[in-house]
């Protein structure tokens, strides 16, 4: 079976479908060997808040029989989802693959390889429900070369030097989101329009980066179409599916 979307379920479609509170997307890339410890720890975890959860494991093309582990773990356990791609496409569609089959208001997504502690998910969850729409988390402990680091390092530290957000690791995959962040973030804009200190001080520094905002846009949007233009002479979609649980 091959497709490349799937819409999210709208507020009312998760409700009629029974929908968890808590879905926690998973992108894995030959992990066979330790994907028995991330079911156990993550499950676990997730018990412990006493809610209605889904795991969604998207399988980047592994070659290493993580898939067939992912069958057995459907098998024993209903609230495994599993998704295969037919090859590698990357993290970004696989977490894509994730996040379109996600059914519930707070949606976690992780890293297979362990890196990222399942332990600390409650932590996301709670401050989730404590009425943040994003929480965050960060490698403490990286296992990765020095190439992949250092540069890591530099980009986080321009990242809070320019945006004045305390965080850590931008590039961490395990974070908590809620569905309404979107339209909070829009809400924000006309707020500071219809309340705040509008055009005010900042206005003149907006007005920089809304520019280069559209500049980065134009070049985007040009990237996609010729993006979409050699998927379309290839016939190649962003990914294709093998097998889905």
């Amino acid at each position: 079976m091959a497709q490349t979307d799937v819409r999210p379920l709208s507020a009312p479609e998760r409700e009629a479908a029974g929908a968890p509170d808590i879905s926690v997307v998973v992108t894995l890339l030959n992990e066979a060997a330790t994907l028995d410890e991330l079911y156990e720890r993550t499950t676990a975890a997730l018990e412990e808040l006493g809610r209605p959860y889904e795991l969604i494991f998207v399988d980047d093309g592994s070659t290493d029989g993580t898939f067939a582990a992912l069958e057995r773990l459907h098998a024993r356990d209903e609230r495994v989802r599993a998704v295969r791609f037919k090859r590698s496409f990357g993290q970004h569609p696989a977490m894509h693959a994730g996040l379109a089959r996600a059914r519930a208001e707070i949606v976690v997504t992780m890293d297979g390889d362990l890196q990222n502690r399942p332990e600390d998910l409650p932590l996301l969850v709670e401050a989730v429900d404590a009425g943040y729409d994003v929480a965050s988390g960060r490698r403490s402990a990286r296992r990765d070369s020095w190439g992949r680091t250092l540069p890591s390092r530099l980009i986080n530290g321009m990242l809070r030097r320019f945006t004045g957000v305390p965080i850590s690791d931008f590039g961490c995959a395990f974070n908590a989101y809620r569905r309404s962040a979107v339209e909070l973030g829009l809400y924000g804009v006309w707020y500071w329009v219809d309340r705040g200190d509008f055009p005010g001080p900042l206005f003149g520094g907006t007005a920089i980066v809304f520019v280069l905002g559209v500049q980065g846009f134009i070049l985007a949007l040009v990237g996609e179409y010729l993006g979409r233009i050699q998927r379309e002479v290839e016939r190649r979609p962003l990914y294709t599916i093998e097998r889905e649980l």
